[in-house]
């Protein structure tokens, strides 16, 4: 029997009593006059995705709908990261799927976590494929890197924590890729009015794209975030939680999320993925104020840091 898959705040606060124990609580650090850094990249397998992956196989094993086969996801990297780890957690198979092209330092990473890696084609496109394929054929239960409720309502757990740790919390910024952070984050906010301002790179824009189109459509992958921010269409849940009040999308150019990258490390020594930098550069390029109190997630740290100290951004 399939775990309830509905996306709303009572499926976040479910999802927190599931995970409770098993992820790290956020920590919020003061940044500036009026500005907090959700060190969410602390989190185990450095991203938010633990939350999601954990809250998915712990509902699908509380309804008895693992399969013998495990689990199977494909992945530009974190989702595959956090679906690996949370599976070895559960006991059960992971088997991930990433393009050719993703990051060694998240294959090696994999690889540790006992994860069956397989690399397929340039585009995540391609690897979702074969994943469908897989497990079709095996009967493993497919997980997703973001549109996928549980995956969702897992992520959403954040904004709770971050409220808790910053009162009085009126804006939160968070980096869009599929949606799946935005959406959870999105879903809870909105249960305590808080303002959330989704940030995307120029050329990565699947949730503004939709916003525009008033449904989601396939959008071009061309960024340095592309990597963690690059899904070529955003979730259903992701569109309809960007259309309520209080949400803003806003794109930004990628020498701005390279710029906010290099400025973590050099005024914090916070060392993050260009996904994660491209929330902070949303607030450094913010053309009207977002509030009194306003935290920005930084929510991935699965990156070589050697470039940063050649990088002339």
């Amino acid at each position: 029997m399939e775990p309830k898959q509905q996306l709303d705040y009572a499926a976040v606060r479910a999802a927190a009593d599931r995970i409770a124990g098993t992820t790290r609580p956020v920590t919020v650090a003061p940044a500036g006059e009026g500005v907090w850094y959700a060190l969410e990249h602390l989190q185990h397998t450095g991203s938010f995705k633990a939350r999601g992956a954990r809250n998915f196989l712990a509902a699908h094993a509380a309804a008895d709908a693992l399969p013998a086969a495990g689990v199977t996801i494909a992945s530009g990297g974190n989702a595959g990261l956090a679906c690996a780890w949370a599976a070895r957690a559960q006991g059960v198979r992971a088997t991930v799927f990433l393009p050719g092209s993703a990051p060694r330092v998240k294959v090696d990473r994999l690889r540790g976590y006992g994860a069956d890696v397989r690399l397929v084609g340039d585009r995540y496109a391609e690897a979702l494929a074969a994943c469908q394929e897989f497990a079709a054929e095996s009967g493993a239960l497919r997980s997703h890197a973001y549109d996928h409720p549980l995956i969702a309502a897992g992520a959403g757990t954040l904004l709770d924590e971050v409220r808790a740790a910053l009162p009085g919390l009126d804006t939160v910024v968070v980096a869009v890729g599929g949606g799946g952070l935005f959406a959870g984050v999105a879903t809870a906010a909105r249960e305590h009015g808080v303002r959330v301002l989704a940030a995307e790179p120029e050329n990565c824009r699947a949730l503004n794209a939709a916003l525009e189109a008033g449904r989601p459509v396939d959008v071009p992958v061309n960024s340095v975030a592309a990597d963690s921010l690059g899904a070529p269409r955003v979730s259903a849940d992701a569109l309809a939680a960007a259309r309520e009040d209080g949400v803003r999308s806003v794109l930004v150019p990628d020498t701005a999320i390279s710029q906010a990258r290099r400025a973590l490390w050099e005024e914090h020594r916070i060392v993050v993925e260009p996904g994660a930098a491209t929330a902070l550069a949303a607030l450094r390029t913010a053309t009207e104020p977002l509030g009194e109190r306003v935290a920005v997630i930084l929510c991935g740290a699965n990156t070589d840091p050697g470039d940063l100290a050649t990088s002339g951004a």
